[in-house]
């Protein structure tokens, strides 16, 4: 029971058009929030949720990913030889040695249902978890450990979801709730990125699922939309026909890295409580407030 979640899928094959020029040859999942990359962060999360398989839906480009997991031979003795040990620890347990890393490569940027689908050789008939390096979290307990806690007990699919304003139900999918039990909601319809308007509610899903195996059945079906693409939230409309589909309204704070402005925030505030940069970092923030007021 305690490693009923031991595989998380990284769909990371989007091409981060909304970051270039910076994402033209680098995959916009290595951009760093102070000083590790977003996708690390999303890694980090899944460790400490007691995942042990981190499965990696790539593209042409993203060979960083890759390269960033696995062991760098020559920076590693060039630390040592230096004495720098505390350096190489750090970058020896980027991944710890338990923990294994496997890239499937989705060979068209067909949409995020489809970038689960791909993952089905790996994951068969287990429920897993996905996680969007794009979402950053910062919660006191990660966030996909408090749905693995959940799940082990309601052992049905979750979706992570936070309360957003009405005029941004355009960018989300959004859960039309049932019951409510504390946290949990019982998830009656989704909608992928309706009107205002039209939205069923203002419950937002944001990039953390935890997903039965019934999924792939369902992806395998649905219908491609615009530009050819799989919706994950089609999927999800269909499964939630046949299976009690819940939603988690997380503790945390999230920023979303997929655009400039939250990408900005998360690095401001990720930088105010860096233990090496935080007190110098503060007094540079307070001091250019100061002389943006003059």
């Amino acid at each position: 029971m305690a490693r009923l979640i031991d595989k998380a899928v990284f769909p990371v094959a989007g091409l981060g058009t909304r970051f270039l020029p910076a994402t033209k040859a680098s995959p916009k999942e290595m951009l760093s929030v102070v000083d590790k990359p977003l996708i690390q962060y999303a890694v980090e999360e899944a460790v400490a949720a007691g995942i042990t398989e981190l499965v990696f839906i790539t593209g042409r480009t993203k060979r960083a990913i890759e390269d960033h997991f696995d062991t760098a031979f020559e920076i590693e003795s060039e630390l040592e030889a230096r004495g720098k040990y505390e350096m190489l620890a750090m970058i020896r347990h980027v991944v710890p040695r338990h923990v294994k890393c496997i890239y499937v490569r989705q060979q068209q940027a067909l949409g995020l249902g489809h970038a689960v689908l791909c993952a089905l050789p790996v994951v068969g008939n287990r429920p897993f978890a996905v996680i969007l390096a794009d979402d950053l979290i910062d919660a006191k307990l990660p966030v996909m450990k408090q749905m693995v806690d959940v799940f082990r007990e309601k052992h049905t699919s979750l979706l992570g979801v936070q309360k957003i304003a009405r005029a941004h139900t355009p960018q989300y999918g959004i859960i039309k709730p049932g019951r409510r039990h504390g946290k949990l909601y019982t998830v009656t319809e989704i909608v992928e990125k309706p009107k205002p308007k039209a939205a069923p509610s203002t419950l937002g899903v944001v990039g953390r699922y935890i997903l039965t195996p019934r999924i792939f059945f369902h992806l395998q079906r649905v219908r491609p939309g615009a530009g050819g693409e799989i919706q994950l939230t089609d999927g999800i409309a269909a499964l939630l026909k046949e299976e009690e589909v819940l939603a988690y309204q997380f503790d945390g704070v999230r920023y979303d890295c997929g655009s400039k402005l939250g990408f900005l925030k998360a690095n401001v505030a990720y930088g105010l409580k860096h233990p090496e940069l935080a007190r110098e970092f503060s007094a540079y923030l307070a001091a250019l407030q100061r002389s943006r007021r003059r």
